[in-house]
């Protein structure tokens, strides 16, 4: 008899468990064998970072300034402006609701860091990458613009399998690996007497960051509404369908044949649906920008480190490029972010490895949005270009995969 199938966000939440449990039971040479793990794998990460933001972002550059038309240029412009915009709008609640959701008043105020009470681990491995974050960021756009400029085939074909090859690394290394590295975090924290803390802080977190992904779609739809004299609600309702099957795959992809159905019940026509739906489950992601907003200050927070908007604003510029350039994977997006957050925030190995577990434990609730969200970029698409396209568009990749391709 076949074994059922077990998601990532199951492994994620199971390894959470069992990482407190064992934390409160077993001794700290146990604990440090896995606390060991975990810094292995976060050097590791360390490494990889650079790669996969060379691997992602360079192919995707060049694929948006591959002679598409304006539709596509257009279109990406309203997704990265939506992704920007849930972005800020994560950290001015934040900053204005911060202070009273999470007071010292509330035990959640006093939390050290983490990593300064942590057991050590036996040993360590350097693993140094192969250049730094800003650096495979700058050669990223340096290739992708070049190959948009010089029209050659042979270099966009080595981007395109050197991103396969970063996909595969995510879906074959770091994403089977991530629940022994949440379990080891987990189990560190626990021991160490700040582990329930955390939890409690996040689970306020949580709370607000699935607030924050509604008011966004109705955000979202009354500027659409406004564009097109629609009704903005009316046009949320339609998209349910979308987004409960989002629910349940945490998949763009595996949803596209919904969400297409839907926005056409928005009165989108068939040509600008078939354009604008396939294309924004890849570049629009609103919803995985809240979260990780949300979850980056929550860790700022608790550690007293800056929080200022002079500090962050650049960061949520950056990360709104990258959520274009996003894996459509079970933490791909947390992935591309993660050179992000260590450059730009300051984040070490246990700081990047919450921020992994938080991100996935709610995937499915940052999908729905996405995908429900790309209805009202169709509405307005297709009310710019009334209701037809000179010429399709097609990227020559959508690295989307099914949520089937991620369990285990």
């Amino acid at each position: 008899m076949k074994m059922p199938k077990i998601s990532l966000v199951v492994w994620v939440f199971l390894a959470i468990v069992a990482g407190v449990l064992l934390g409160l039971v077993m001794p700290d040479w146990f604990v440090r064998i896995f606390v060991t793990f975990s810094k292995l794998f976060g050097q590791f990460l360390g490494f990889a970072i650079p790669l996969i933001i060379v691997g992602l972002v360079a192919p995707a550059i060049g694929e948006l300034g591959k002679g598409a038309g304006k539709w596509l240029v257009i279109t990406a412009g309203i997704a990265y402006t939506s992704t920007f915009a849930a972005g800020l709008l994560t950290y001015l609640t934040g900053s204005a609701l911060f202070p009273f959701m999470l007071s010292s008043g509330s035990g959640l105020g006093s939390v050290k860091n983490p990593d300064d009470v942590a057991l050590a681990p036996y040993f360590e491995i350097e693993m140094p990458p192969v250049f730094g974050v800003m650096t495979a960021l700058l050669l990223a756009f340096l290739l992708g613009i070049g190959v948009t400029l010089v029209k050659t085939q042979s270099v966009a074909r080595g981007l395109n399998e050197f991103r396969t090859i970063v996909i595969r690394m995510i879906e074959t290394i770091i994403i089977p690996l991530l629940p022994l590295h949440v379990m080891g975090i987990f189990m560190n924290l626990t021991y160490s007497g700040e582990a329930w803390v955390v939890i409690k802080t996040f689970l306020a977190v949580v709370v607000w960051t699935m607030t924050l992904t509604f008011v966004m779609l109705i955000v979202q739809y009354g500027i659409a509404g406004a564009f097109t004299a629609r009704n903005p609600f009316k046009a949320l309702w339609n998209m349910r369908d979308a987004y409960f099957t989002a629910l349940g795959t945490s998949s763009s992809a595996a949803t596209i044949p919904v969400t297409l159905g839907c926005v056409k019940r928005n009165r989108v026509s068939d040509s600008i649906a078939s354009f604008v739906v396939p294309l924004c489950a890849t570049i629009h992601l609103s919803g995985s920008m809240i979260k990780i907003t949300g979850f980056s200050m929550a860790i700022l927070w608790i550690t007293g480190s800056d929080m200022s908007l002079s500090g962050y604003i650049g960061f949520i510029l950056m990360l709104g490029v990258f959520m274009i350039a996003a894996p459509g994977v079970p933490g791909g997006a947390i992935a591309a972010a993660a050179g992000l957050l260590t450059t730009m925030l300051g984040f070490n190995d246990v700081q990047v490895g919450l921020m992994f577990a938080t991100y996935i434990a709610l995937d499915s609730v940052g999908t729905a949005t996405n995908v429900t969200g790309d209805g009202a970029i169709a509405m307005i698409v297709n009310k710019i270009a009334a209701g037809r396209l000179e010429a399709g568009v097609k990227l020559e990749h959508e690295a989307e995969l099914d949520a089937d391709d991620l369990v285990v």
